[in-house]
């Protein structure tokens, strides 16, 4: 039976999916697992009011198990692990916090209208580490394998690069061969190509944070 799956839908375009990266990570975990859903794509500036009564929080992403609506990525995904156990995407304890800090510091350099307030090289120090755990451990964040971890990772690391590219003109250094063979990778799977909100979707989510 096809799980019901409500994600952001296109700032610009409501009746197109959106750029949140919380919902990609819910819609990649269940390509991954092959696990048949239906979308509904959330105008988050127009609610419908069936989403909001199943959901008074109004937040996305939100999936229904077994007649209770779930919010929150996190959640959603150990349910999914739990549920639907093969293939296992769950990522060794050691590993899980991975990168777990480089949405934020991106968004931060993002916003900064400082170029001495140390956000871009805070951003460089993360996806150094980063570079540094692929080198020891790759090609994924646990090895051979992709795994909840990278599926996090996946939608941060594209909103870094069409953001920052975009409203910064700025890259990630080749230096880092190991993170762009890793976004490379990520980038090519057929469940990113699926699930991912075009580049225009993505600069329209992001142009009101950084020019508020």
């Amino acid at each position: 039976m096809a799980l019901e799956v409500a994600v952001k839908a296109a700032v610009i375009a409501p009746e197109v999916l959106g750029d949140c990266p919380f919902s990609q990570r819910v819609l990649l975990t269940l390509e991954e697992k092959k696990v048949p859903y239906n979308l509904h794509l959330i105008n988050l500036s127009d609610k419908p009011q069936w989403f909001l009564e199943v959901n008074p929080e109004g937040k996305v992403p939100v999936v229904k198990f077994d007649d209770k609506w779930v919010s929150d990525s996190d959640v959603i995904v150990g349910i999914l692990e739990e549920k639907y156990p093969d293939p296992s995407l769950a990522t060794p304890l050691e590993f899980s916090s991975v990168g777990s800090k480089i949405f934020g510091v991106f968004s931060k350099f993002l916003k900064s209208k400082d170029p001495n307030d140390g956000s871009e090289q805070a951003l460089l120090d993360e996806l150094k580490a980063l570079d540094e755990h692929l080198t020891a451990h790759g090609p994924y964040i646990a090895g051979e394998k992709i795994s909840a971890v990278d599926l996090s990772l996946a939608p941060k690391l594209y909103h870094l690069d069409v953001a920052l590219g975009h409203f910064k003109k700025w890259t990630v250094p080749e230096t880092l061969t190991h993170v762009l063979k890793y976004k490379q990778l990520l980038f090519s799977r057929e469940s990113f190509k699926k699930t991912k909100a075009a580049e225009e979707y993505v600069i329209a989510g992001w142009l009101p944070k950084v020019n508020p």
